[in-house]
């Protein structure tokens, strides 16, 4: 497996793929993603919103980018796109059917491999890739797959499609399985593209959660299918009800200490088929969005402790965008379109609220180590009491007046204080004595 990926590797550094941005960058070191189905930006955010976890909870807690974009229709483009930079061709728009090779796959200018077809040669570079010869690792995690790497056989039709009872898994909306560099090597397959109930173990410890995570419902609970075929209502009521279950037990996760959360749709509706950013069609069709230029405008929610809660951001950005920002924060080259010149990725836009230097956000354990003037260092923690009720430890260098869970108190050098917080998961600002920017604290 590693001799594949550092292979591989060596591949794409031959496709002269553009260097990641020198621009100074937050400690990011766990990305996860979640890819919600064909909602318009207005459906998934406007007043009359059917989804207020969604549309009002989590835009409080981080940054909507109110303009980001798909890059293409239907929605497996789009996930390839997300994972490797390259543009959809006449199969992947159709949703690949038939599980064909892409061929003849030879890759050409601007990192983008040529032909028609589904699955990618080895040739063709993905983030999981370019992690593994990192020595970083990934996972997706796929609800209702039921065995790990699930995918139809080459040349076969996909049996996925449509939805079932008991089986609403959808192979289109699992980009692992399109690359050969993936599915060919079973045992790094079936340990990296696993089913969704694998998640909760691997959150317990941050030193056990992958650095980058792909978190994909089914075609129920992402919102593709309304109603669903086992009778619940699907749209973005059953896709509310997912990220309740699930973004909770993520944010608090050890691994959101350092971590990012992004909660984004492939698509929006068909007749939705706006793009920004510049995007190029690419070799392989005369347009992306078969009726338009890209994917539509869809937002996007970006949550971390770097990110300042309850903001929005109307820089434009889209899947590229998306895939060069992830490429920024571990260090690694840009694929495919990733790489396009002018192309933006997360900057001090997004990451607005960096804690100061050596100084923990988060911490359920430990303290930061701000710079003391009075003998000690800066903590703010969060501990949890019986029944999981959450509240803040501060310890602060300086006394003065103390700003934390929209409370303000007198506070000692050096003294904890402890503050209760609201409900059992949310997020909260702290701002010490004698500090100019607030801390953002997840919980």
């Amino acid at each position: 497996m590693r001799s594949l990926a550092l292979s591989i590797a060596a591949i794409a550094a031959s496709l002269c793929l553009a260097p990641p941005a020198g621009a100074s960058l937050p400690p990011v070191r766990h990305v996860f993603v979640v890819v919600l189905e064909n909602k318009n930006y207005d459906e998934s955010f406007g007043p009359n919103s059917v989804a207020p976890y969604l549309s009002k909870e989590l835009t409080a807690k981080g940054q909507l980018l109110e303009q980001y974009y798909g890059t293409s229709h239907n929605s497996l483009g789009n996930y390839i796109s997300l994972v490797s930079g390259q543009a959809a061709n006449p199969q992947t728009q159709a949703d690949c059917q038939i599980f064909t090779d892409m061929l003849p796959g030879v890759v050409g200018g601007d990192g983008q491999a040529i032909g028609s077809g589904c699955v990618y040669p080895k040739g063709v570079p993905s983030l999981p890739d370019q992690l593994d010869a990192k020595g970083l690792s990934w996972k997706g995690y796929m609800q209702d797959m039921g065995k790990p790497c699930r995918h139809p056989a080459i040349g076969q039709q996909d049996p996925t499609q449509s939805a079932k009872v008991g089986d609403q898994y959808a192979a289109r909306h699992n980009p692992f399985v399109y690359f050969h560099s993936i599915i060919d090597d079973t045992a790094r397959c079936n340990a990296g593209d696993v089913p969704l109930e694998s998640l909760p173990v691997d959150l317990a410890s941050a030193s056990t959660t992958p650095s980058f995570s792909l978190i994909v419902p089914d075609l129920c609970e992402d919102g593709h299918d309304a109603p669903c075929v086992d009778g619940r209502p699907g749209g973005l009521q059953s896709a509310d009800a997912f990220l309740q279950r699930w973004v909770p037990e993520i944010l608090a996760a050890p691994a959101m200490r350092h971590g990012m959360l992004i909660v984004t749709w492939d698509e929006a509706n068909l007749q939705e088929a706006s793009a920004c950013c510049g995007e190029q069609t690419g070799p392989n069709t005369p347009m992306p969005g078969i009726v338009g230029p890209g994917g539509g405008r869809t937002g996007t929610i970006v949550i971390s402790p770097y990110v300042q809660p309850g903001t929005r951001n109307q820089t434009p950005y889209n899947h590229y965008s998306l895939l060069r920002s992830v490429e920024d924060l571990f260090g690694l080259q840009h694929l495919g379109f990733a790489a396009s010149k002018g192309l933006k990725p997360f900057g001090s836009d997004v990451f607005g609220a960096s804690p100061q230097a050596g100084t923990e956000a988060v911490s359920r354990t430990g303290s930061g180590t701000s710079a003391p003037a009075t003998g000690c260092t800066a903590r703010i923690a969060v501990r949890r009491r019986a029944g999981g009720r959450a509240r803040l430890v501060v310890r602060s260098p300086r006394a003065g007046t103390l700003r934390a869970a929209g409370q303000t108190r007198r506070v000692r050098a050096c003294r904890s204080v402890h503050v209760a917080l609201a409900g059992r998961h949310g997020s909260a600002r702290v701002l010490l004595p004698g500090e100019r920017r607030a801390h953002a604290v997840s919980y």
